[in-house]
């Protein structure tokens, strides 16, 4: 084997090595953070869940403490979206849950406001309160047509 033919094997270890190892510390991470603690499996029912993805965050306060797992419809079409919640953290069985969007047109994430009862939640619970994504665009349909109700109000009232 010439030299030139050497390298090129090399390099191209290299780079399976580099990739590999990429690949393995990004398995590595998700296997770490969910080492020796159990999840939280809970489910939440939504009208709306436009833009929540499989994988989508859980936070509180900002802080992520889950992800969506998983999202189906139910005998009644409404959406039914699975979170697993990270073991340590222990929230009260009337938490209510709302998908929020990061920016006026970033992601969608699940945003849990923990309630006051002294019985945390369990695996197989379900969010009691729950509130649907808002969608940007009926948002800006409802602020256009509010502000053509109140220019019609004016036009009138100079009449």
């Amino acid at each position: 084997m010439n030299r030139e033919h050497r390298e090129i094997w090399i390099g191209a270890a290299t780079v399976t090595a580099f990739a590999l190892l990429m690949a393995f510390m990004n398995q590595g991470l998700d296997a770490v953070s969910e080492a020796g603690v159990s999840n939280t499996r809970v489910i939440g029912k939504f009208n709306k869940v436009d833009g929540l993805v499989d994988g989508s965050e859980v936070r509180l306060g900002g802080i992520k403490v889950g992800r969506v797992s998983s999202m189906n419809l139910d005998d009644q079409f409404r959406a039914v979206v699975t979170m697993d919640i990270e073991g340590a953290y222990k929230f009260p069985k009337d938490t209510s849950a709302a998908i929020h969007t990061d920016g006026l047109f970033g992601g969608k994430f699940v945003v849990l406001e923990p309630g006051a009862e002294e019985d945390p939640l369990k695996t197989g619970d379900q969010f009691v309160l729950t509130q649907d994504a808002v969608i940007v665009s009926d948002l800006l349909d409802l602020i256009i047509s509010e502000g053509k109700v109140a220019q019609a109000k004016r036009a009138g009232s100079e009449n």
